[in-house]
């Protein structure tokens, strides 16, 4: 796990748990109560906070699942005692703000500036640009266009389905994210390694 300041506990004492396959920018911030799984990708000047106590006194957990991609600039925040979760291989475009209670199923793509506020998401969903979305449920393959406010059932049902050509651009932009992690991470171990061996030539002198 990254020891960064970034990454930090909140005022709970609940530290966040990053898989050391993850790649996390470090002008991001990522404190208190957050589950990040393998292979995520979170970009510059991203902000993951847990850190708002519930009832209980407890803070419950942002869990972020395996493969996901978060862009510069998301928020993601959540009312103390209510949880938040992104399923896996989600884009998060730049910008995005989501605020919880949420759940966000597998394989979504949420575009730039979009907006989530007690929502639910199915698996394969799209968000359109700058798109709101608040107290609603989203099946399967929805599609919300870009602009979009859904603000009840009757909004939903307006909705038509995601085409083929969204959904391989989703799996596009997903793999275009895994590549940049990949290089990231790469860079990163050709760095410590040769930290590592300026270290063992000034130690044999």
């Amino acid at each position: 796990m990254q020891s960064f300041d970034n990454i930090r506990s909140n005022l709970a004492g609940d530290r966040p748990q990053v898989h050391p396959d993850s790649l996390i920018d470090p002008s991001a911030q990522i404190i208190g109560n957050v589950i990040i799984e393998k292979d995520v990708f979170i970009g510059p000047l991203a902000v993951i906070r847990a850190d708002e106590r519930g009832p209980d006194d407890s803070v419950k957990p942002i869990i972020i699942g395996e493969e996901v991609n978060i862009q510069d600039g998301v928020i993601i925040h959540s009312h103390g005692g209510a949880s938040l979760s992104i399923g896996a291989r989600t884009s998060v475009a730049h910008g995005v703000t989501i605020h919880g209670p949420c759940t966000i199923g597998e394989d979504c793509f949420l575009s730039m500036r979009s907006t989530l506020y007690r929502a639910t998401l199915a698996s394969n969903v799209w968000i359109g640009m700058a798109a709101i979305i608040m107290k609603a449920t989203l099946d399967q393959h929805t599609y919300v266009p870009a602009g979009t406010v859904i603000r009840s059932s009757h909004d939903v049902g307006r909705l038509r389905l995601v085409s083929s050509r969204e959904d391989e651009y989703m799996k596009d932009v997903l793999e275009a994210a895994n590549r940049l992690r990949n290089d990231y991470l790469e860079q990163r171990s050709r760095v410590k390694q040769y930290l590592h061996n300026q270290s063992l030539m000034k130690t044999a002198r």
